[in-house]
């Protein structure tokens, strides 16, 4: 089993993706023959530890990855339509309409020296060109009350400096809904907030998903925020995609010795006494991945056979897979 199985109305196909980087040597593959389906106003989280692929893989969902970053092998289809090898100009038709992203960081993700009231307006600008100025306007508004920034009309004309992070953060929640977009990809989008912070924008994020029935893809280190807002998950490991299925099941019932240790190595409120497992090593030089199973030298479970061959997706149970030769 080499794909997530096929949705019947799926609205994100990613069948045997890779992604690598140019080098001085051989191209560095990050993300290694992926697939996923994501149906309409479905969600799903990748989880993983940083280097995994996880963000490469949002990038290539937008066709964003940058030089010398390239797709170098499989398909991408959105809507049914088959995005890899699109021209810029109609990603750029795509880019904000009907796919969207929040990043990590709202500083950098808002430009500075324009007011809040123009970047919105932008969004207008490249997709609904056709709308007046004072429909625009009330657009903008609307959508910052939804998010809750108080005194939005006066909001249109503050740049982001004069906001606080959580308030930047709505903001880039509001340029990334405004115009209702089939598909959400959030990287990571509260890690720079406080906890009561974090909850608001989660709690923003999910209210407005349901609304406008939007699919979200969530890119998270937090596997409490993957268990509440995700009803699948997919957890990535030197950028192949190790285990796969529900949340609750694969969260609860991990099969890969890796989402085990990632589940050890996450601290419990109710067992605040319970010792950490961390998981030993690091992840891999993806320039020089071990032979077989790219976690066989960290994990306390290998065997001989771990270094035979690249194990694939084995189902586990109905919607669940891991990459381990021990399910099979």
């Amino acid at each position: 089993m080499n794909a997530a199985p096929l949705e019947i109305d799926a609205l994100l196909e990613i069948d045997a993706l890779t992604v690598e980087y140019a080098t001085r040597g051989a191209p560095v593959p990050a993300v290694r023959a992926v697939s996923l389906r994501l149906q309409r106003g479905g969600t799903i989280g990748l989880v993983g530890e940083s280097g995994c692929g996880k963000s490469t893989l949002a990038l290539a969902v937008l066709g964003l990855v940058p030089p010398p970053g390239r797709v170098a092998g499989g398909t991408l289809r959105f809507e049914g339509r088959t995005l890899t090898g699109l021209p810029e100009r109609d990603w750029r038709r795509l880019r904000g309409e009907r796919i969207a992203i929040i990043l990590q960081d709202p500083t950098t993700a808002l430009n500075p020296v324009w007011t809040i009231g123009a970047q919105l307006a932008e969004m207008f600008r490249w997709h609904r060109p056709s709308l007046g100025r004072a429909e625009v306007r009330r657009a903008m508004v609307a959508m910052l009350d939804r998010v809750g920034i108080a005194q939005p009309e006066r909001r249109l004309r503050s740049f982001p400096h004069e906001l606080s992070g959580g308030m930047r953060q709505r903001v880039a929640i509001a340029c990334a809904l405004i115009l209702s977009p089939a598909l959400l990809v959030a990287d990571e989008p509260t890690t720079a907030l406080d906890v009561t912070v974090q909850a608001q924008i989660l709690d923003l994020i999910r209210t407005l998903r349901t609304e406008h029935g939007t699919a979200l893809m969530l890119i998270s280190h937090d596997l409490g925020v993957v268990a509440e807002m995700c009803d699948q998950v997919a957890v990535m490991y030197a950028g192949r995609i190790v285990e796969f299925g529900p949340t609750a099941v694969v969260l609860q019932q991990p099969r890969h010795p890796y989402t085990q240790g990632l589940l050890s190595s996450r601290p419990s409120l109710l067992r605040p006494d319970l010792e950490l497992t961390p998981i030993p090593g690091a992840v891999p030089d993806l320039a020089h991945l071990p032979d077989g199973c790219a976690f066989r030298t960290r994990c306390k479970l290998a065997e001989p056979r771990c270094a035979e061959a690249v194990p694939p997706l084995y189902p586990v149970a109905e919607g669940h897979a891991a990459a381990c030769v021990r399910v099979q």
